[in-house]
């Protein structure tokens, strides 16, 4: 339990857009807490112009850094991402030295916080891990499972998620099913009076600007690291989709992972030879007119666990390609294509939109994550010593 007359000390570090979206109300509810401090390191891509720069959106929120931590090297390789990631543990044990905590979060899967489990392992400082035990394909299911290992305390999504922690032999009292933070938001979404805004005028982007009274398409789609080669020409062939759909589409900027560069390649290339496809881009959006967006939309397309997790809550039917989410629980809105057939992703994105929004699913949680998140942390014993339980 906490020292007398001194808050328990929580430090999060947000390395990317999507890691702000998986832990945003878990944040607010660690920061309201009489017996918490929050202690928010921003670092990675989130920092980045060039990805939606989602800092000034966090910010905005009304949550104070404690430190910056600019490790992102860009050139999307897989070379990169391993000097991201030392550069990462270096400088966020440099923070923790000069911010001491109690107990330190790292979040999901990405491949940037694996510098937070390292840095605070070897620092002897207790750590809690959220979205432990899932499974997907690319080099995050390594990083998933190796941060399983280094991690006290586990604060997972699923009931399956839970049991696959307690099978790589971590103790069961410091499992904790919590339900996903990003499913708080979406839930706080689905209870409103559907509120349109125009996504043109509040968030700019390039590209045509297609009513979208009558219905529209949302993309997301990210490089697979270990098919990093081939993105170029998987968002080729993605993009080739969407035009001859000709539906008015709003098209997400990728992620920083190995391959972006090929997926923004064929972004521009496509851009340049089809001005008039009625398709526009965006860097980023805030997290909840995203979700908005999304709610609205007659489908998601791509490969972003988005469509595995926020669209499942909000019953939107998604068409998911390829190999990047194989394995992930997923619920009956979830159209799979596992390999780049233009036919297979052309038949399932007509069948999807056919289709009326999916009954919601509360697979990966209710709602109320973030506060059971924030009790979870203030009840934990500080430990960080632990064995093998079989």
């Amino acid at each position: 339990m906490n020292q007398p007359n001194r808050r328990r000390r929580i430090t999060v570090a947000v390395t990317s857009r999507a890691t702000y979206s998986r832990i945003r109300t878990a944040l607010r509810a660690i920061d309201a807490h009489s017996d918490l401090e929050l202690q928010l390191v921003l670092a990675a891509s989130v920092l980045l112009d060039r990805f939606g720069n989602a800092s000034s959106l966090i910010e905005a929120d009304g949550f104070k850094p404690i430190a910056r931590v600019f490790n992102s090297l860009e050139g999307a390789t897989p070379t990169l991402m391993a000097k991201t990631m030392g550069l990462g543990v270096m400088e966020l044990a440099s923070v923790f030295e000069n911010h001491p905590s109690d107990i330190v979060v790292s979040v999901a899967d990405r491949y940037e916080t694996l510098s937070t489990a390292v840095a605070a392992a070897y620092m002897n400082i207790p750590l809690a891990h959220i979205q432990g035990g899932e499974v997907t394909g690319s080099i995050d299911e390594k990083v998933r499972h190796a941060k399983t290992k280094l991690a006290d305390y586990h604060l997972v999504s699923t009931d399956k998620a839970a049991q696959r922690v307690i099978k790589l032999g971590e103790n069961p009292d410091n499992v904790i099913k919590t339900g996903c933070p990003s499913i708080d938001l979406a839930a706080e979404v689905s209870n409103e009076n559907c509120r349109p805004f125009d996504p043109y005028v509040h968030y700019g982007g390039v590209g045509p600007t297609p009513s979208l009274d009558d219905g529209y398409l949302v993309v997301l789609q990210h490089p697979v690291t270990t098919e990093h080669a081939q993105a170029e020409v998987q968002a080729t062939c993605l993009l080739d989709v969407i035009r001859q759909a000709g539906r008015p589409t709003l098209w997400f900027w990728p992620n920083i992972d190995a391959g972006s560069d090929g997926t923004s390649r064929a972004i521009r290339r496509h851009r340049e030879f089809h001005p008039k496809t009625p398709i526009h881009f965006f860097k980023n959006m805030e997290g909840k007119d995203f979700l908005r967006t999304l709610r609205r939309a007659d489908c998601l397309v791509g490969n972003s666990s988005v469509g595995i997790r926020e669209c499942s809550f909000l019953g939107v039917p998604v068409v998911n390609i390829g190999s990047r989410q194989a394995g992930r629980e997923r619920g009956p809105n979830v159209r799979d294509v596992p390999e780049w057939d233009p036919q297979a992703i052309q038949q399932a994105l007509a069948e999807q939109c056919q289709s009326s929004h999916y009954r919601p699913s509360t697979l990966y949680g209710d709602g109320r994550a973030g506060p059971r998140i924030a009790e979870a942390l203030l009840e934990m014993p500080l430990q960080c010593e632990k064995r093998l339980t079989y």
